[in-house]
């Protein structure tokens, strides 16, 4: 059973208060560590812009301060998600009483958007990856007449000549050591290639790591429905089963819930008010 609930049962609509209670005071806190600071990124082109973004840590932090304010209830820790630009932090607690197990939930949905830090070196790399890009192009064009060339050089120094191209091809998986200079002949005579690929290659790198993540969300609260949807928010929700033969079942007969066990499930509700509020 979800709560809060629109059963009508008094002591399921207690705990619905309560747990209400609990979301409110908990989407106060979401809004407050999810507050955006204004941000000067680049474009890929290198165009400057304004954006704003909000530090995740900060609800991880909220997060592991909650935990650790329930000694008493099981949980593994604060857990993240990430899928493309989706990110999702969130925990998950309970704690059995009597036959009855109640947990909570507890999560933020928010998205990653990549951008450049404000450097002018971003500028610069992309200046000389545009140049080096041009120069393989060119260099490209020369690759294939002159490796023609060395092959048909090195197949004529071991006597083969005026092959058609299936018994070039069986020459060349034949004779190992033949295709193993052909290759090292290519790679001195395209060193200069060679080095401009490895250039390239190792600017990418360079501008990968000024890439930097900006994070947005929207502080509403939403259901289990909408964040499978992908929806920017926050979740907060508690669940009440009962346990029988150690599995869990939803389903619960709320007439043969003692009424100690109704007043210590209402205690451990006052308890994350109490953490909620603090």
């Amino acid at each position: 059973m979800q709560i809060p609930t629109s059963n009508p049962d008094p002591f399921i609509k207690i705990m619905s208060e309560k747990a209400e209670s609990i979301r409110l005071g908990y989407l106060e806190h979401i809004t407050a560590l999810t507050k955006k600071v204004p941000l000067k990124v680049m474009l890929g082109d290198g165009t400057v812009t304004d954006q704003e973004s909000f530090d995740p840590a900060l609800v991880r932090q909220f997060f592991d301060n909650v935990l650790k304010k329930l000694p008493e209830w099981e949980n593994q820790g604060v857990s993240a998600t990430a899928e493309k630009d989706l990110r999702r932090s969130f925990i998950k607690f309970e704690i059995k009483e009597g036959n009855y197990l109640l947990s909570g939930h507890m999560s933020l949905q928010y998205h990653a958007l990549l951008f450049y830090k404000l450097d002018h070196r971003v500028i610069e790399i992309q200046k000389e990856l545009s140049d080096i890009s041009d120069m393989i192009t060119k260099l490209q064009v020369q690759v294939g007449p002159e490796n023609d060339k060395i092959i048909e050089e090195k197949l004529r120094q071991e006597g083969f000549q005026t092959l058609d191209e299936q018994k070039l091809f069986e020459v060349l998986f034949n004779r190992e050591d033949i295709t193993q200079d052909i290759v090292k002949s290519i790679e001195v005579s395209h060193a200069e290639h060679t080095k401009l690929v490895s250039n390239r290659d190792r600017l990418f790198g360079e501008l990968d790591n000024m890439l930097i993540e900006l994070y947005q969300t929207t502080p509403v609260l939403i259901d289990e429905n909408k964040m499978i949807a992908a929806e920017e928010g926050c979740l907060c929700n508690f669940n009440l089963e009962y346990l029988k033969n150690n599995t869990r079942q939803g389903n619960i007969n709320l007439t043969r819930i003692s009424e100690q066990t109704k007043t210590n499930l209402l205690a451990l509700l006052d308890s994350i008010i109490k953490i909620i509020k603090n």
